[in-house]
């Protein structure tokens, strides 16, 4: 069974309460994301409040709003920021994206996302894990998102987020309808020559021609690659 707890160099995430458990492909978007710049940043789905911490690390002055739908997934993450270095400059939202946006937010410079995703597995008994791994329409869709993100993304704001290959290019028609376009996709695979895992793309206002490449997380001989290693360095203990 996962850990509780996930302890990283500078933050440590307690998960007990929240479906889903911090994940390598989560941490990869967290440290491959451009934040640098952005002063003010959201991210969408928040969960353990993980990618919020991620981001405050690496940029010293952003303001961070994270939203949550569920409310013990919320509470957790307001946790994890009051015993982080950044509580100052993080604020957890416990409600969902379209009751976010009946506030009207200023603009964002950045929205991070690591969204439901799971449109035709079967789904879990465990509701919350339900609701935190599939797209539905009365949780998060691919059309309300990028909506939300052609709406309040600053006028060179970027959308980060992950999702499998079948799904990331789902999304990105929907984006499309939104007036939004792939600039980069970053390829997560486990392995040189395996199946691509994940996507970790970045949208911006279009049209665009997407540049793309390619991280490995483990060696030929099972270890982590180097590159890995350089990407998640300053957050894994282990590195």
């Amino acid at each position: 069974m996962p850990n509780d707890f996930f302890q990283f160099k500078h933050f440590r995430i307690e998960q007990a309460a929240c479906a889903m458990k911090v994940s390598t492909d989560a941490c990869v978007l967290g440290a491959a994301a451009a934040v640098e710049g952005a002063a003010r940043i959201l991210d969408v789905g928040t969960g353990t409040g993980l990618l919020a911490l991620m981001a405050a690390q690496r940029n010293p002055t952003a303001h961070i709003d994270a939203v949550e739908i569920d409310a013990a997934a919320a509470a957790q993450a307001r946790h994890n920021v009051a015993a982080s270095a950044w509580a100052a400059r993080i604020r957890v939202h416990a409600r969902s994206l379209a009751a976010f946006a009946v506030t009207q937010p200023a603009p964002f410079d950045l929205i991070l996302s690591n969204p439901p995703f799971f449109r035709r597995s079967l789904r879990s008994p465990d509701a919350q894990r339900t609701a935190a791994r599939h797209a539905a329409d009365d949780t998060l869709s691919f059309a309300e998102l990028a909506a939300f993100a052609a709406a309040y993304l600053a006028p060179t704001g970027r959308l980060v987020l992950l999702l499998p290959p079948p799904e990331m290019r789902e999304f990105e028609q929907e984006a499309a309808r939104a007036g939004l376009a792939p600039t980069h996709r970053l390829v997560l695979q486990h392995r040189p020559g395996s199946k691509p895992l994940r996507h970790v793309t970045t949208f911006g206002r279009g049209p665009h021609r997407a540049a793309e490449t390619t991280l490995t997380i483990h060696a030929p001989d099972e270890s982590y690659s180097g590159a890995f290693r350089a990407l998640l360095q300053d957050f894994y203990l282990a590195f």
